[in-house]
């Protein structure tokens, strides 16, 4: 499990599930916004679009 923290405070947690991603997005308070399962490559996308180094 990787966890990154956005500019706003919040947090996505990436989780490995096989062959794709369960993100599980905080708001800075620490609130569910959303979870998500998806393909590794859209993961690695929508992660570098938001600026944060994959799977460091």
């Amino acid at each position: 499990m990787q966890i990154y923290t956005t500019a706003d405070g919040g947090t996505i947690e990436a989780t490995r599930r096989g062959l794709e991603i369960d993100l599980h997005v905080r708001n800075a308070a620490g609130r569910t916004v959303a979870t998500v399962v998806m393909s590794e490559s859209a993961a690695e996308s929508l992660l570098a679009e938001l600026g944060v180094a994959v799977w460091e």
